[in-house]
């Protein structure tokens, strides 16, 4: 038996309004502190005692680990299987809440708007909203962002 490749989502698989939701992601404290020690060694990423004394109160994930999580639950939930060329922005992250040691984060992925590119028609632009959101439904952290994807016309050349 020959198994039919899965169509990949190009460009015109986006319409506006919500694509996708995936997770949860448990973060434990071991990751939160291997990033800080890493990337953004400050006092609330890397020591519960320093971390109190700091205005979140208490160890949390820098932003930059949640946007890393973020990114890697886009490319498993979808863009690893899609005709993604990047992105040229980010138009903007908001950091709203902490991410705590044992939250379970769920990521909310909306398309806001599709525009195909006036100059390449092989590509168009996915301007979406991620938000992600802990285990009792707060939103963490927001960006939007204008993706970018091929379209079928372009595969098919």
């Amino acid at each position: 038996m020959r198994l039919m490749p899965v169509s990949k989502l190009h460009f015109e698989d986006f319409k506006p309004g919500l694509f996708a939701q995936y997770g949860p992601r448990l973060v434990t404290r071991e990751e939160i502190v291997a990033f800080a020690a890493e990337f953004d060694p400050q006092p609330m990423h890397l020591d519960e005692d320093a971390a109190r004394d700091t205005m979140l109160g208490g160890l949390s994930a820098s932003g930059w680990h949640t946007c890393g999580l973020m990114m890697r639950m886009m490319c498993d939930g979808f863009l690893l299987g899609s005709s993604s060329m990047g992105a040229n922005a980010i138009e903007e992250v908001r950091w709203l809440k902490p991410v705590r040691p044992g939250d379970a984060l769920t990521l909310r992925v909306t398309v806001l708007e599709t525009r195909a590119s006036k100059t390449r028609p092989e590509m168009g632009f996915v301007t979406a909203l991620m938000e992600m959101f802990n285990q009792t439904g707060a939103c963490v952290m927001s960006l939007q962002a204008p993706l970018i994807f091929g379209t079928r016309r372009g595969a098919a050349a």
